[in-house]
This record gives structure tokens, sequence and C-alpha cells, in this order.
């Protein structure tokens, strides 16, 4: 089962009067990650090389590091531990000592594996969405059982009757959290799973 970080962390090793300070951090998407390189990429440093993955989706750049010694191996140290779900940056200021292409390459994988190796991970749960509404009267109690019992509300819209919730569930938890829910709600709830593209599981 794959890993995420539970915060960001920080890693700095020098090699060869090189500095090199590792950045990780967790996701919740694609431009997520983007938006974390963007802000803490360092412009006056030599090199901010990075790489990131989510589920099926990753990137990564050598910013100017010979091909194949930066990027590659930031992401092979993140995929090797087992996590998912996080960007990591690696600023590199230059000491005046070449490293060579192995000498980088395990540089900048060995400074992401040691970061990645003290970080505080947690496992990712296969999660999926969905919907269910609720009058205001039984609102806050809803609410209150429902993220008790590990349900997190992505959306809420509010109309006249009440609340239409757009949750997100561990699918092992999905039978569990409708029986709460139905029984919170006296019956007269709706409770509809949405599958990957967003329509209603079959």
């Amino acid at each position: 089962m794959p890993h995420t970080l539970t915060a960001a962390i920080r890693h700095e090793a020098d090699v060869r009067k090189s500095r090199f300070l590792a950045l990780a951090a967790p996701i919740e998407s694609p431009e997520a990650a983007q938006a974390f390189l963007e802000t803490s990429r360092d412009l006056q440093a030599t090199h901010n090389c990075w790489a990131w993955r989510y589920g099926s989706h990753y990137r990564f750049s050598d910013d100017g590091e010979p091909g194949g010694t930066a990027g590659r191996p930031i992401l092979q140290a993140i995929e090797s531990q087992g996590y998912d779900r996080v960007a990591v940056l690696v600023i590199r200021w230059f000491g005046g000592i070449k490293l060579g292409t192995g000498g980088l390459a395990r540089a900048y994988g060995g400074t992401v594996a040691e970061c990645l190796r003290l970080a505080d991970r947690v496992e990712l749960r296969e999660e999926c969405q969905v919907l269910c509404d609720c009058p205001y009267a039984d609102m806050d109690r809803v609410q209150a059982r429902l993220l008790a019992a590990g349900a997190r509300i992505e959306h809420a819209e509010f109309d006249g009757r009440g609340v239409l919730w757009r949750l997100l569930v561990a699918r092992a938890d999905v039978a569990a959290l409708e029986a709460l829910y139905t029984d919170q709600t006296r019956g007269q709830g709706e409770w509809c799973v949405l599958e990957a593209d967003g329509g209603p599981a079959a």
C-alpha cells in the first residue's frame, strides 16, 4: 500500500563542497505539486531540480544538470520508498568541485532518500466520492458523526431545504458510513456513490 507524507520536511547534505537542500511535501493534485515547486524554488541557487508523483502521473526536471542525473534519481527515491502524492525539490548550490554524472545522481538520489526516510508517513486510502444531502435541522449532528467516522467534506452546496455534500470516503468504509448516514437521517437522506468519471456507481 503506498504512503504519503504527513507534513512537509527538509533535509540538507553537503557533497564535496556543493550544498543540497531537499524539500518534500504531500500534494493533493498535480497542480498542487507545481504550485509547491514554484513557491519553494530558490532562483539564486545553481539548480532547482525536482520530481513528483501523483497516482499514475509524474514529472521530473534536471534544471540544467546533465540529463538523467537529478530529476530521475529524485523520482526513483520517491518510488523506491513506496511514496505517492509527494513532490520533492532539491536545491543545489555549486561548491566549485564537479561531481561527474554518477556523483550527481548519487548526491540527488541519496539526499532525497534520506529526507524521505526521516519523514513521518501515512498510508494512502483508496477513496471514492459520495453525494449525500441533509436538512438544516440535522446538519450539525450528521456532519459531526460523518467526520468522526473518517469522511472528508470536499464540497458543500446549500439550498432552501438543507445541504448537499460531496464527501471523500475510504472505499472500505462506504457501507458502514452509509448505514450510519441512513440511521442519522432516519432513512430520509440520499446517498449516492460516484465513480471516477463522476457518474453514479452501477
